[in-house]
């Protein structure tokens, strides 16, 4: 990510697979005993890596926010749930602790995830709600985004004293197959003035790269993200039309994770080998590693990830 000279690239997936696929795989010949997704990561022999996710509703490291979604239309909502947002993640941060030690050796990347501007007070509100309320009710959105800065702020406190992350990223999907879900100017006034509060904060630990997790056509959002301080984005997702060579030589410091298309990945061997070599140049340019656009669907027999494996070990061998 920093453009400089490797050996190989890191093989790994950022986002894992659908459960559809894994109950596939497992009548495909996946050891039944794997219950995890980071359990089968290192069956597969990817990179390992441990993703944090501090959710703003529960004291977990996963993103479980489906008992919230769309309970609040106005302030009165909102500030009657608050209470019950924003947990303790004490225990979570204690578990980075064998993590730290592995990365720290250089055997292993740590990554956190906080959850963006307009990804949770969608959440809280749904789309519909959160698109009127940026007009009539601007002030619910601004405490809520408060109210989430402050949480980040703390959770960044507490994670400095246990681990430097190898890269964090916020949760945003502001993005979908058309672009951008906000305006410009909606972006400005809603979102940019929190990351104006994160963003120093997290440069000051060890200045870990910063990406937005988006995913659709982010292609017009990359100004208004790198204006704030953001290193890179990802998915990249291939079948919303995203461009990463385009976007590389108009952002060439722009990092990237993901933009291989999973779709191509039921079709066999040479599909899956066209789509690396589509990759090549960003791969060979720094600042991009490849990952499957989203996650793996349950179309993709188990045998065919192999064969995905099997170039991936290759194509990202220097």
């Amino acid at each position: 990510m920093n453009f400089e000279p490797i050996d190989r690239l890191p093989r790994w997936e950022w986002a894992m697979w659908w459960d559809e696929t894994i109950k596939r795989w497992k009548t495909e010949g996946l050891p039944t005993e794997l219950d995890t997704v980071f359990d089968i990561h290192d069956y597969f022999g990817l990179d390992p890596y441990q993703q944090f996710w501090f959710s703003t509703t529960d004291p977990t490291i996963e993103a479980v926010q489906h008992h919230v979604e769309g309970i609040v239309s106005n302030m009165d909502d909102y500030l009657r749930v608050r209470p019950r947002l924003f947990p303790d993640h004490s225990k979570a941060i204690e578990s980075m602790i064998p993590w730290a030690a592995r990365q720290k050796e250089g055997n292993a990347v740590v990554w956190i995830t906080l959850e963006g501007f307009f990804w949770f007070p969608r959440t809280l509100m749904g789309f519909t709600k959160i698109s009127l309320a940026f007009y009539d009710q601007p002030e619910l959105i601004h405490q809520i985004n408060q109210d989430l800065t402050d949480f980040n702020l703390k959770i960044i406190d507490q994670v400095q004293k246990t681990c430097l992350p190898t890269f964090v990223t916020l949760a945003e999907d502001m993005s979908y197959n058309h672009g951008p879900m906000i305006s410009e100017k909606t972006f400005l006034e809603f979102v940019a003035p929190y990351y104006r509060q994160i963003v120093p904060r997290l440069a000051e630990l060890n200045s870990p790269h910063l990406f937005v997790d988006t995913d659709g056509d982010v292609t017009l959002m990359v100004p208004w993200l790198q204006r704030e301080g953001i290193h890179g984005v990802l998915p990249l997702e291939r079948q919303a039309g995203v461009d990463g060579m385009a976007l590389r030589e108009k952002y060439p410091n722009l990092c990237m994770i993901g933009h291989y298309n999973k779709m191509v990945m039921p079709k066999g061997e040479q599909a899956m080998r066209d789509e690396f070599e589509r990759l090549g140049p960003l791969m060979k340019q720094g600042g991009f590693i490849p990952s499957v656009d989203h996650q793996t669907p349950p179309g993709v027999s188990l045998d065919q990830y192999r064969i995905f494996l099997r170039l991936l070990e290759e194509y990202t061998l220097f």
